[in-house]
């Protein structure tokens, strides 16, 4: 799929002066709910109403949504307040509901989103429909995965689409549901710079209080928009209660949200910045460097293990060399996540050159 302006038509048609805001419940519980948060959002900066239909959960036993009954709701809040909406669709099934409800944005979630069987037969289903359709990145931090999506839709000729943030699952805990990767985002919108990119912050997040945050760092790195969980009543709500907020707060977030500009024109912004840069690209060459040193030692230790038949991996070793860092880093106002990260990585590479020793 080549790089085409023609896929922010949908979003430019809007003609806001804001970042798009989607906002609504994760999951449509009764007519009365989705009816109530329309209403309350109606006259926000949320043009979209979202809520969950199909809710298939990680594990059976919680509510998995009221089904295609929910799509009536949305279709009375959209006549009684104006706002468009939107819900997840995995499979054709979902789709043909979809349409016939007339649903204004359908999306893709993380789930469906890993298998490209999925996306090629709801991409078939679509095909032909001027729908807006949104996809979320997969589970797992694979941006051709994610671009993949993009493209069997493209090829079916759906030409409104977008894409949605909303982090990757991993084993470690973090202070997030799911990570940012940021870096995965920021090399999608460098590949598809006309590729809509809206933020999810509710499931980054798994809790509401850092939401603001996650939407001021979407804004800084230039997205899109933010589909944001909106219930009137949070603490109650049937499904992923912990991240969902109110609409007043959704309102007050809108209010403090900083929308920076891409650019200065500033002749003393871009000297500084020039200066800066500069410093950055001499500081990346050191660490190539101090890297590239550190490896050859690691090689010297791999001809020593050889030497005696030792194992390559020293737990008690790595532990200390870990603990020892996090602590360094913590001095230095680096996030213990980020030097484990680029620990382990330095660290994986050491075991490549010490095995490349022992293998030859």
């Amino acid at each position: 799929m080549e790089n085409k302006k023609e896929l922010r038509n949908w979003l430019d048609a809007f003609g806001l002066d804001h970042p798009l805001v989607i906002a609504g419940p994760c999951s449509a519980e009764t007519e009365a709910q989705v009816l109530k948060v329309a209403h309350q959002l109606k006259d926000t900066d949320a043009t979209v109403l979202r809520a969950g239909i199909w809710k298939p959960r990680t594990r059976p036993g919680n509510f998995e949504g009221v089904g295609a009954l929910g799509l009536k709701w949305l279709q009375k809040a959209k006549e009684e307040t104006g706002m468009l909406t939107t819900t997840e669709v995995a499979n054709p099934h979902h789709v043909e509901h979809a349409l016939k409800h007339d649903i204004d944005i359908l999306w893709i979630g993380a789930r469906t989103t890993v298998s490209p069987f999925m996306i090629q037969e709801i991409a078939d289903a679509l095909q032909g429909t001027d729908k807006t359709v949104l996809i979320k990145n997969p589970v797992n931090p694979d941006l051709a995965l994610w671009l993949g999506a993009v493209e069997r839709m493209y090829t079916a000729d759906i030409k409104n689409l977008g894409v949605i943030h909303r982090g990757f699952s991993s084993y470690e805990k973090t202070k997030y549901r799911n990570n940012p990767e940021w870096q995965i985002a920021i090399e999608l919108q460098n590949k598809f710079p006309d590729l809509p990119l809206i933020l999810d912050p509710s499931h980054i997040a798994g809790r509401r209080d850092i939401i603001f945050d996650l939407c001021q760092t979407a804004l800084d790195l230039n997205f899109d928009g933010l589909m944001v969980e909106t219930h009137y009543d949070p603490d109650n709500a049937w499904s992923d209660a912990k991240q969902q907020i109110t609409p007043a707060t959704l309102v007050q977030i809108m209010k403090d949200l900083k929308i920076r500009k891409e650019v200065s024109e500033s002749e003393d912004y871009q000297n500084k910045l020039q200066n800066l840069r500069a410093k950055i690209d001499i500081a990346d060459n050191q660490l190539i460097e101090l890297l590239a040193k550190r490896m050859k030692v690691s090689e010297e230790i791999g001809h020593v293990k050889k030497s005696q038949n030792v194992a390559i991996l020293q737990t008690k070793r790595w532990n200390e060399i870990l603990g020892k860092m996090v602590l360094e880093g913590n001095q230095h106002g680096l996030s213990e996540e980020f030097v484990l990260k680029l620990f382990k990585a330095v660290h994986q590479e050491s075991i490549n050159h010490q095995q490349s020793i022992l293998d030859s």
